[in-house]
């Protein structure tokens, strides 16, 4: 199962054969953590890159009033990790923490560019990987510069509809940038407005 998750995610930007799978497949360190664990902290370097088995990561910063942002989710058969650390081996910014008991596949920096080299391929597809994350990061940007509260509410549900009636209320208010409060108050008059 967690082989075939990492393989299907992997295959459909990239070609492998049985024996590059299997290389691939024997770099990567399975791991659990519990419930509310961090895997990466604000201030450390980040030094692997994490894909999703089962459950669900939280990327977030906090402020110097002690609130949290979140800025990512990362459900089942994603991959997550601080961007900026990762690439230039700097302390990062990002906590990266367990939703729920989550298994988790850990691939280091240092395989990862050992894979450069064995399986150029893999060039292709952390490039992919990277520009996705890019472009969602400036798409996120953008909708908080520009579109209502709803609107953001909207892009959520869409980029995670798996994770709409799983997570707390107040970390969908976060990512969305808006207080719990506002946010109930938002739900309510959208389940209003569809009962009509």
């Amino acid at each position: 199962m967690q082989a075939n998750l990492i393989i299907d995610s992997i295959t459909r930007h990239i070609q492998l054969s049985a024996t590059e799978q299997e290389h691939f497949l024997s770099l990567l360190k399975p791991k659990t953590f519990k419930r509310k664990q961090l895997l990466l902290q604000e201030g450390q370097v980040c030094k692997q890159s994490t894909f999703v088995i089962k459950g669900c990561l939280r990327g977030f910063t906090v402020d110097h009033n002690g609130l949290e942002h979140v800025l990512s989710f990362a459900p089942v058969g994603w991959w997550i990790a601080d961007m900026y650390s990762l690439l230039a081996q700097k302390p990062g910014i990002l906590n990266i923490e367990t939703q729920d008991e989550t298994d988790v596949l850990l691939l280091s920096k240092t395989d990862q560019e050992k894979l450069y080299l064995d399986i150029p391929q893999f060039e292709r597809f952390f490039r992919v990987i990277t520009e996705n994350s890019l472009v969602s990061a400036q798409q996120r940007l953008m909708d908080s510069l520009s579109l209502t509260a709803e609107e953001r509410y909207h892009n959520f549900c869409r980029r995670y509809p798996t994770l709409i009636y799983t997570l707390p209320k107040k970390q969908i208010a976060s990512y969305i940038g808006v207080t719990p409060e506002f946010f109930s108050r938002m739900q309510h008059k959208l389940v209003m407005k569809d009962k009509k």
